[in-house]
């Protein structure tokens, strides 16, 4: 295998697509958000390409026996009432710095393979204690995004989050925005503790207001529901000071 390859898996015609990514970081609020996409718009996705690297870790997932090498997929959403979407998945980012540019690079040719000049990068980013309402952060390759973003309930807050974006979601923004590209990042408010649903909820609302998909939050919401009781005992846990708070560099963001 090359360092890099882009398997072929399907070609499809689409209606003015934006590249979706939901890689995993902080809450797995990107990947949640990504992952309900998928689930609740099924009937009109198509897996359109496998990109394998060096840069994942050495190892594959198992379903039901069968071993597939890791690597990150890319869905084509055929959407009835809105723009076409390209969701990019995966259970890894890269494992070094370059491999990070590499791997964004190769996202990015994709989507323009498919005729996409718009990006939206889906993560989380961490308050370090639990929350009630689950506001969205937002970041942009230019200025003038910034509007229809707030429009949307999107905030945007001076220097946050602290530390910048690291990883994929990040340099599609700083890459995208080499090649003419529009791309914007947004991040829901998450303790940065545990699997937020929740905040993948809240990010989702967002783009469903932007680019006009209609999903159903059921399953995303009895998810959330089993993380219930694990929040009521993290919150009895810092009610005795028996709980470990991550440091600003273990809360630091990476979508």
């Amino acid at each position: 295998m090359d360092e890099l390859d882009i398997d072929v898996v399907a070609d499809v015609d689409l209606d003015d697509p934006v590249l979706v990514e939901g890689l995993p970081g902080v809450g797995h609020v990107g990947t949640l958000a990504a992952e309900h996409l998928l689930e609740e718009l099924d009937a009109e996705s198509t897996l359109v390409r496998r990109l394998y690297s060096h840069e994942f870790p050495p190892q594959v997932s198992i379903e039901d026996g069968v071993a597939e090498l890791t690597c990150a997929q890319v869905h084509a959403i055929e959407v009835p009432e809105g723009r076409d979407l390209l969701v990019l998945t995966g259970d890894h980012q890269a494992q070094t710095n370059a491999g990070h540019y590499v791997l964004t690079d190769a996202f990015l040719d994709v989507a323009e393979t498919f005729g996409a000049s718009e990006v939206y990068a889906l993560g989380g980013v961490p308050t370090g204690e639990l929350i009630e309402e689950y506001a969205v952060l937002g970041a942009v390759s230019d200025e003038h995004l910034i509007e229809p973003l707030e429009d949307a309930g999107v905030e945007f807050r001076g220097d946050e989050p602290a530390g910048g974006i690291v990883g994929v979601s990040g340099l599609l923004l700083g890459l995208g925005k080499r090649r003419g590209v529009e791309a914007a990042c947004l991040m829901g408010e998450t303790s940065g503790y545990l699997v937020d649903p929740k905040s993948a909820r809240a990010v989702l609302e967002v783009l469903e207001e932007l680019l006009g998909f209609d999903v159903d939050y059921d399953s995303l919401d009895e998810r959330a529901d089993e993380m219930e009781d694990v929040v009521s005992k993290i919150q009895e846990m810092e009610r005795q000071g028996s709980m470990d708070v991550p440091s600003d560099d273990d809360l630091r963001y990476i979508g």
